[in-house]
């Protein structure tokens, strides 16, 4: 095993370089050889969360073993470009979940192109390169008239129309990283950027086409974090909600009124608020959140009950400890992580306002 890369890692208050490195050989812990992360190991993976943590393991130079993520991926990419929602313990054969989520499948085009601004590796941009441009065409099968994305497919293939925001806003993420693929491999997709557009449009404008979910903070914060707001929208987005959603000293509500905050909620905050140029108040929360870390794994669990002051779930998730390291790689400076969270080489699609 290579010593992760882990300068850029080090957060007063957060991460030293040990516990950088010990956090890292966590999510390295949980990987199955063949390149798989599950939640831990026992648990299922599922394609946005394995993502996550490749990411992680990228941005603590970890790029044998998170490139061994996107192979798996890849390897076991079904033939219409999507995947199945869970896997059990990483197992392409034991399936729990046969749903196919249209926000989990598109996440790979921001791997791979983290990955790639990691590494700087064509070869490996080029073997992706159908693997992403399937899992994109599947998505966009399922863009509806308003611009909006419908959430999943069953089974059975049948596709369900209603859109998620936080889902939607993830794959507006998503799409502008593989248009960043795209042209990185001179492959013109003027039908993902029209797609891209009009997705844009609807997180603006037009709330009233996701369902109704303002209770979990997700909703909240994804439209910045993905890219769709920007500026003084994004900034007014984040004040609107923050007291209804953070909780001092803790961390970030999962959902309201209920008394659990998570980790990964609470690191995807912190890096939105690196987004809009908040970089104190990101450090404040990543700092709150440090009473989840495991010192003897280096992993953080999932969540915690404040009113009971326990633990809750009780599991050290790989993608909670990915998160985690994302942020304080933006905060670090990462140029990689940077670059894909901060917009810098993406392009910004058609003009939102455009669209009608």
């Amino acid at each position: 095993m290579t010593t992760p890369r882990t300068e850029h890692l080090v957060l007063t208050g957060v991460l030293t370089a040990e516990e950088a490195a010990q956090t890292v050989r966590g999510i390295l812990d949980v990987q199955h050889e063949d390149g798989a992360i599950p939640w831990f190991r026992g648990h299922h993976l599922d394609p946005w969360d394995h993502t996550e943590a490749a990411m992680a393991l990228d941005a603590a130079g970890e790029h044998e073993a998170a490139g061994r993520a996107y192979e798996w991926l890849a390897r076991h990419q079904n033939d219409d470009g999507s995947w199945y929602a869970a896997y059990a313990d990483g197992d392409c054969h034991d399936v729990t979940d046969r749903g196919r989520e249209t926000n989990f499948c598109a996440y790979i085009a921001v791997g791979v192109w983290h990955h790639y601004l990691a590494t700087g590796d064509d070869t490996f941009l080029d073997r992706m390169w159908p693997t992403v441009y399937a899992a994109v065409e599947y998505v966009l099968e399922l863009q509806q008239p308003g611009g909006q994305i419908g959430w999943k497919r069953e089974d059975d293939g049948t596709p369900v129309n209603d859109a998620l925001l936080t889902g939607s806003s993830s794959i507006h993420h998503a799409l502008r990283c593989a248009l960043a693929i795209a042209e990185q491999r001179e492959e013109a997709q003027p039908d993902w950027e029209l797609a891209v557009g009009a997705l844009r449009h609807a997180i603006r404008r037009h709330p009233e086409r996701f369902l109704d979910k303002d209770r979990y903070s997700m909703d909240w914060y994804y439209p910045v974090l993905g890219g769709a707001l920007t500026g003084a929208e994004a900034k007014a987005r984040v004040e609107k909600d923050w007291d209804r959603f953070v909780v001092p000293g803790v961390g970030v509500r999962c959902v309201v009124p209920n008394a659990w905050v998570t980790g990964g909620e609470s690191a995807e905050l912190a890096l939105a608020l690196w987004v809009v140029g908040e970089s104190d108040r990101a450090l404040e929360i990543l700092q709150w959140i440090q009473c989840l870390r495991d010192p003897d794994t280096g992993l953080y669990w999932t969540g915690y009950v404040f009113d009971d002051r326990a633990m809750w779930p009780e599991e050290l998730t790989s993608w909670t400890a990915g998160s985690l390291l994302l942020a304080v790689a933006a905060l670090g400076g990462d140029e990689a992580t940077c670059a894909v969270f901060g917009g810098d080489r993406l392009p910004t699609g058609l003009d939102p306002d455009c669209c009608q």
